[in-house]
């Protein structure tokens, strides 16, 4: 969001900047407009979805586009269940938008406040062995390149670009609608259960093939995994929600107002973190329903945190998740946010972190007034030593040298931004650490 005064500033407070200039545009013609008069005046521009990113990845030091007011379906293709939407479309508010057509899409993250754009650009995932991450499902965008024209990318235009610009980080252009394969729409059989940890460690792979969607959380100081699996069905299937009194002392009770004060408890009195922990895993985790695919696939989050996160080759998640769970045990520490485990297909984008790899991914959070830097430093030392590739949107500390022997396509990427974006219109300080200057 912009404050007041004209500062911009991410949702975990990680990222700020004062821009030369704000502007909202309403349509693309808008934004190229913009794009020409950053040309003329030899400014860098950038748009900003959501600010739900944790690194710069957004940061914008020129002009700094708001797209709030770019929101909503441009078409629909029925016939081959696709949508085109504004690029600034938050997430919570698509499946509205597909209901009347009775499509959804094919998965989502657990969290649904991001833009559309911005999703895709940062790498979004889900759960989900045989799901790839937000990405995989554009099959067509525009954008706005660096010379300021419109360039469409289709299966009939320009669709050799279309693995580098679905996953782009921002660097290629200003996107300003994004065309997604959807899918019938679908309800899910959702079981939440907590179960002893080396017992879900021991059955991980059967857990997550057995389930279409599969995921853990295990706050440090139990020995118990809180799991979710998910089975996909047919819209017809009679739903059975969550009764809504239950839903508001679980998510909104608990899961928000009890946690957060914890949370800053914790920061004066860490002591209080493991006997809350051991608390939370009996208290919430606990629970089966059906519901629409939205509604099961995400939840709401109000707590601020900081995040990082690591893909990793699904064979090596087990041995870097009992390399964390040592770490904590021997450090000491008192972290009061949950490891959370899951997993995604392999897929083609070739700056996706499950590129060319069936992947799992473990991430760590730490209240937003804690400082991670030890426990993520060291949390990056394991995932890295067992082959783990960093989520763009999410803090860690890798360069561009480092990036280029995780990714087979990584030359070709910086080659086309190269020919897109030569003088790095598009560019910001963490895209120059992350693709090169």
């Amino acid at each position: 969001m912009t404050r007041p005064g004209g500062t911009w500033q991410n949702w975990a407070r990680t990222a700020s900047i004062r821009p030369a200039s704000v502007e909202r545009p309403r349509t693309p013609e808008g934004v190229q407009r913009s794009v020409h008069a950053a040309i003329a005046h030899n400014l860098q521009i950038k748009a900003v979805g959501a600010g739900h990113s944790f690194t710069g990845i957004a940061v914008a030091p020129g002009v700094l586009l708001e797209l709030d007011d770019m929101q909503g379906l441009v078409s629909v293709d029925i016939d081959r269940a696709r949508v085109t939407l504004l690029a600034g479309t938050r997430l919570h508010r698509i499946p509205r938008l597909l209901a009347p057509y009775g499509l959804a899409m094919e998965n989502l993250g657990d969290i649904d406040r991001q833009s559309i754009a911005g999703a895709i650009s940062s790498g979004t995932h889900g759960t989900g062995v045989r799901f790839g991450g937000l990405a995989t499902q554009v099959v067509g965008a525009t954008l706005i390149a660096a010379d300021g024209e419109f360039l469409r990318v289709s299966d009939t235009e320009n669709a050799d670009l279309l693995p580098a610009i679905a996953l782009g980080l921002g660097a290629l252009g200003i996107l300003v609608d994004v065309t997604l394969q959807c899918v019938p729409a679908y309800v899910m059989h959702a079981i939440d259960e907590p179960v002893p940890l080396d017992e879900v460690l021991e059955t991980l792979g059967e857990r997550v093939a057995a389930s279409d969607h599969f995921e853990f959380y295990w706050f440090p100081h139990t020995d118990v995994a809180l799991t979710k699996r998910q089975a996909r069905l047919p819209e017809s299937t009679p739903r059975r929600p969550l009764p809504a009194a239950g839903k508001w002392i679980d998510e909104t009770l608990l899961s928000n107002g009890v946690y957060r004060m914890v949370c800053a408890a914790g920061q004066i009195v860490p002591a209080v973190t493991p006997p809350f922990s051991r608390l939370a895993v009996k208290l919430t985790g606990d629970r089966e329903y059906t519901d629409l695919s939205h509604r099961v696939l995400t939840q709401s989050r109000n707590v601020r945190f900081r995040e990082m996160e690591y893909a990793l080759p699904s064979e090596k998640v087990i041995p870097a998740f009992q390399a964390i769970r040592n770490l904590i045990a021997e450090r000491g520490w008192r972290i009061e946010f949950p490891v959370e485990v899951r997993f995604a297909a392999a897929d083609d984008r070739w700056l996706s972190t499950a590129h060319g790899r069936e992947s799992g991914y473990i991430a760590v959070h730490r209240y937003w007034r804690a400082d991670p830097t030890a426990y993520f430093e060291a949390v990056e030392r394991i995932c890295l030593e067992h082959g783990g590739r960093p989520h763009w949107g999410k803090i860690h500390t890798l360069n561009a040298e480092q990036l280029r022997e995780s990714y087979p396509r990584f030359g070709d990427f910086v080659a086309l931004r190269d020919r897109l974006d030569p003088e790095r219109r598009f560019a910001n300080r963490y895209l120059d650490r992350v693709l090169g200057e």
